[in-house]
């Protein structure tokens, strides 16, 4: 299974590196658009100097973003997995759900500064953001199609052939055509407009309620080592105690080293009120039912991280007080403009 892993991300680099055409494929670009970074933003794992954005190339990725037909059986596109209202997760879903009614064994992440990530699933199984979209698209619980596939039926359906001559001088469609127009699509998925956005530019007055300001003091200390500001993530791998010994292999899957059983990438906090259910395989349903695992739920495993493995009981210390402040600043990182944003929304 291991082996097979990582045959098909071998398989997966030589599928869109053999059908490159031009550094930036694009003949006739049109009309270019910017990728602004938040003044409180570190510079992006991804800039986009291989991919030009343009409001073709944009609003291409698009329509694909929302497209049935990328599907095996034209049911499900990325954004049923993935929901606006939802800061591109899927709300109430524990895992995910594709053709024929298949449900998968990992809860949907939400999508959003994407191009800050240099890692991508549960497990880092995908390390570029512009082949972010290939385990979905062929996984046969999710859209169970192949690239193949894909670009026969695009090929063959309009307006397809002339959005890509649009977007890239020519009516080509091939499967780095296809991810690069994704990518700039979901690459241009910047949340950082919150409230704690505002307070930390000092816009408008912004400023934390006291709940909020307490809550932000012990989230920095108790919190900020693995979800580390201003993304809310330090983009590692780590065990947060679900189980003693998990039933997923996680990190491990792809390193199969045995030490990285149970651990997966730290998600980004941010938009974390309207992402649930939480966790790897959705199993909590509230942002309380979260802080009482680290309370008083993290089980001992060889893998635990250092920072959970306190004596004699591991975890975080929270009284009910703390958890309440801690979800009150949480709160602080929605970001009503961006799941609204009109330029992301569903076609």
């Amino acid at each position: 299974m291991k082996r097979l892993v990582i045959i098909f991300s071998a398989l997966a680099g030589w599928l869109v590196a053999g059908q490159s055409c031009t550094k930036n494929d694009q003949a006739t670009p049109g009309a270019a658009i910017s990728f602004r970074r938040p003044a409180n933003f570190p510079v992006a794992a991804y800039n986009f100097e291989e991919n030009t954005l343009t409001k073709a190339g944009f609003e291409l990725g698009h329509k694909l973003f929302y497209e049935d037909a990328l599907s095996a059986d034209n049911s499900v596109n990325c954004g049923t997995c993935h929901q606006p209202f939802a800061a591109f997760a899927n709300l109430d879903h524990s895992v995910s759900h594709g053709i024929n009614n298949c449900f998968g064994t990992r809860n949907a992440p939400p999508l959003f500064n994407l191009a800050w990530q240099k890692d991508f699933m549960w497990d880092g199984g995908v390390g570029h953001i512009e082949l972010s979209p290939l385990n979905a698209l062929t996984n046969p619980c999710e859209m169970g199609n192949t690239l193949d596939r894909i670009t026969a039926t695009l090929s063959q359906t309009a307006p397809y052939p002339e959005l890509f001559r649009e977007a890239f001088g020519s009516p080509v469609i091939n499967s780095q055509r296809l991810f690069k127009a994704l990518t700039q699509f979901m690459g241009m998925m910047v949340s950082a407009s919150s409230k704690y956005d505002k307070v930390m530019r000092k816009e408008n007055g912004a400023s934390f309620s006291p709940d909020e300001q307490e809550g932000y003091r012990l989230f920095q200390q108790k919190c900020a080592v693995c979800h580390q500001e201003p993304l809310f993530t330090d983009g590692s791998f780590r065990s947060n105690g679900l189980d003693g010994y998990s039933k997923d292999p996680g990190r491990d899957t792809i390193t199969a080293t045995g030490a990285d059983r149970g651990k997966f990438r730290v998600p980004s906090l941010r938009n974390i009120e309207l992402t649930r259910p939480y966790m790897h395989d959705g199993r909590f349903l509230t942002l309380e039912a979260v802080l009482e695992h680290y309370h008083a739920g993290v089980k001992q495993s060889p893998a635990l991280d250092p920072g959970l493995k306190k004596n004699p009981t591991p975890g975080i210390p929270l009284t009910p007080k703390e958890q309440s402040q801690i979800i009150s600043f949480l709160k602080t990182l929605t970001d009503n403009e961006f799941i609204h944003d009109h330029r992301f929304a569903e076609l």
